[in-house]
């Protein structure tokens, strides 16, 4: 069962994107701006319904005896328990069991650690099998990796570059993803970074962290290209495939951004 109780708001210490400070609209606010020139007014009236739903259901809670309250406290705080034990036991299968399968792959792994010390994870799209890999394993090779890095502040940068839709996983699966890891996973991530990004990661990735994991949404940045990674991280610092790499200069160029160290 998917447990959507672990939805927190955003922190207000998500690093600024190297991209937003070229003075750029949100790449995500701009894909959800532009849906194939279809504007988003639709959503506006589907969003006030909803909103206005949620406080009509805030007044009737407000209405009910204080036992009720108290139940549903009790309530939550059972829900948070069994969530928690339920992590615990997918952390010691990912200690125990055989994950070569999936770190095989080497489609993500850490990869030194960003201007201010922190760690680095990559994930490289193109090399995760969605449609032809144990997801279950590959959810416990994602807990194995991330659960000693996740004790502090981390960051994650996604590489969309030359994926297709046998490397998209369902939205079913990325959202009981998100409800099994707890509160530290998001609390400490402090930016992703999504590199050539195309409209539909940008359109999900609005969709996702609106509706899904809002805890997250200020947090996530669309980068068009590698260099613009380099103001947060450095160069050295970041061990990409060369795909990537050959990609970029072939859409990009050469020396297309020059970096300025953030100072968030």
């Amino acid at each position: 069962m998917i447990n959507n109780s672990f939805e927190f708001s955003s922190d207000d210490d998500s690093d600024v994107s190297p991209h937003d400070m070229e003075g750029n609209s949100s790449d995500l606010e701009c894909g959800a701006r532009d849906m194939n020139g279809l504007s988003l007014n639709s959503y506006s009236s589907g969003l006030q319904a909803q909103l206005q739903r949620d406080l009509d259901r805030q007044h009737l809670l407000s209405d009910r005896p204080r036992t009720g309250v108290y139940e549903n406290v009790i309530s939550e705080g059972v829900e948070g328990i069994e969530h928690q034990e339920r992590y615990e036991r997918l952390l010691r299968r990912a200690q125990v069991e055989d994950l070569t399968e999936v770190s095989g792959i080497g489609c993500l792994y850490q990869s030194g650690v960003d201007r201010l010390g922190r760690p680095v994870i990559v994930f490289c799209g193109k090399w995760f099998p969605a449609q032809n890999i144990d997801l279950e394993k590959a959810l416990l090779y994602l807990i194995k990796l991330l659960d000693p890095i996740v004790k502090g502040d981390y960051v994650i940068s996604y590489f969309h570059t030359l994926t297709s839709t046998n490397n998209y996983p369902s939205l079913h699966w990325l959202r009981e993803v998100y409800s099994v890891l707890p509160y530290k996973y998001k609390k400490n991530l402090k930016a992703f970074y999504i590199v050539h990004p195309t409209f539909w990661t940008k359109m999900m990735t609005w969709w996702f962290t609106t509706f899904m994991a809002p805890a997250i949404k200020a947090k996530v940045h669309s980068l068009p290209g590698v260099e613009h990674l380099y103001s947060a991280i450095t160069k050295d610092q970041l061990e990409i495939p060369a795909y990537i790499t050959e990609y970029d200069m072939a859409t990009n160029g050469l020396h297309y951004f020059n970096p300025v160290p953030t100072a968030s």
